[in-house]
């Protein structure tokens, strides 16, 4: 196990897209976060059923796919591709469709690298199988080993990236989110999810050393983006979704203490503050995300990307071509411009780099807290703390003093009813005990333990 007790990147002016002091390096020669920012195009299918009888058409789909996507990127001249399958639930249930589709996917980079000298990687991420039984079984079972079969099927295919959205604590954060209830999320994201986390990825590296391969990195996207898009919908207040996503960035730092190397995983916007704890490089998505959730963070989320994403799009007829083949475009100018203000300096990069930040922050506090000197001050405050749970609260309290500072300062416009909240979390998070076995007492007298099994967390 790593352990982070001080910054790789500790001053803000040095947390910018396409630099990371610990790059990736791909087989194919793409070096991410060694100074040029790529594309990484996030597709799904069209709604239709996941059965045998569709095979045939599914994997036509696929194959359309990468097949549009490189072309035009050959065609753009991009620096490189990186692909991202997801799969969906069915596929992952079965781990043979999976894996024949992640080999029909890397087919497709192969192709386009021997034929425009295109140079590509694949970043696998298969479903958590596990959310699909209640309660849960985290450690065990048969959706547990279906869901490693496909990622050891999939990295000793040639997926060189291994990532998941891994579920472990959301059966408690679910209710705590509409409930605004922080020591809950803390419990859920600073506890259980720590626990399943350190589980999950110590045997997902096992698979990627087993066959040469990068763990790359989890999200808390069911955490963090839930609250965000319930945000979004005026259903909890904007600035308890900026507090949980702080929170969120100690759970997932965990894969990286199991030996995740990046890009971390693009709807995990609590990427900055990863980058700045590992060095590691990370992928982000923003505005191009729109087709699968609406965000305040369309711009930036882009200012310290190492990759661009757009999440998953389905394979549906554009005007212009195919919707993954026109996401990719998109992507790619993006990548263009963030490549040309590097070629210009340093200065030049941190120049688009704030405007970027100064577009969004002081639209919504979820932006405030990814600006990169807030982000810097958080994630001080996780790698400053002794234990996963006092990190949890430390994070807590600096995205709190943050938006409190910028709202007092005339920065950050925070609705009116919404300022009660400020104190109100403040208060909550004072009334927490100090030592996290007084806490765990606390909430399991608190929490509905019906919903998840002691046991699998190792508790």
């Amino acid at each position: 196990m790593r352990s982070y007790s001080k910054l790789a990147i500790p001053h803000p002016a040095d947390l910018v897209f396409g630099l990371a002091p610990n790059p990736v390096r791909t087989r194919s020669g793409m070096v991410i976060g060694g100074g040029q920012v790529y594309p990484e195009l996030n597709f799904t299918l069209p709604p239709m059923e996941i059965s045998e009888a569709n095979w045939p058409e599914i994997r036509r789909q696929y194959q359309e796919i990468i097949g549009g996507a490189t072309l035009r990127a050959a065609e753009l001249g991009a620096p490189g591709l990186v692909v991202e399958f997801e799969t969906l639930p069915p596929m992952c249930e079965r781990p043979a469709w999976a894996i024949e589709l992640a080999q029909i996917l890397l087919e497709g980079l192969r192709e386009a690298e021997a034929q425009h000298g295109l140079k590509g990687v694949l970043r696998m991420t298969p479903n958590d199988l596990r959310e699909m039984r209640r309660p849960p079984l985290m450690r065990r079972g048969e959706l547990f080993d279906r869901m490693m079969e496909t990622f050891d099927g999939a990295a000793a295919a040639g997926a060189e990236l291994l990532s998941i959205e891994s579920t472990g604590g959301k059966e408690v954060c679910d209710e705590a989110l509409t409930m605004c209830d922080l020591p809950q999320v803390l419990f859920a994201l600073c506890v259980l999810g720590v626990r399943d986390m350190r589980f999950l990825w110590t045997e997902l590296k096992r698979i990627a050393d087993r066959h040469g391969v990068f763990c790359a990195g989890d999200t808390a996207c069911g955490f963090g983006n839930t609250a965000m898009v319930l945000a979004e919908k005026q259903y909890i207040p904007r600035v308890f979704a900026a507090v949980v996503r702080a929170v969120s960035a100690v759970r997932t730092l965990v894969g990286y203490e199991c030996g995740c190397v990046g890009p971390g995983k693009d709807c995990g916007y609590e990427n900055i503050y990863l980058k700045a704890i590992t060095g590691c490089p990370m992928s982000m998505e923003g505005k191009a995300s729109a087709c699968a959730h609406l965000s305040p963070l369309g711009n930036i989320a882009g200012a310290t990307c190492d990759t661009w994403s757009n999440e998953s799009v389905q394979n549906v007829k554009l005007l212009a071509a195919m919707a993954p083949t026109c996401y990719a475009e998109q992507l790619i100018y993006d990548c263009r411009l963030f490549n040309t203000a590097s070629a210009h300096g340093p200065a030049a990069a941190c120049t688009l780099r704030d405007w970027l930040v100064e577009s969004d922050a002081a639209s919504d506090p979820q932006a405030w807290v990814l600006r990169p000197d807030v982000a810097v001050d958080v994630a001080r405050a996780i790698v400053e703390a002794p234990d996963h749970y006092a990190a949890g609260r430390a994070a807590a309290a600096a995205a709190l003093g943050a938006l409190r500072a910028a709202h007092a300062g005339g920065a950050l416009r925070v609705p009116e009813r919404e300022l009660v909240w400020l104190d109100t979390l403040d208060e909550s998070l004072a009334a927490l005990p100090s030592d996290e076995s007084a806490f765990i007492d606390q909430m399991l007298a608190t929490v509905d333990t019906s919903r998840f099994l002691l046991s699998e967390y190792g508790l």
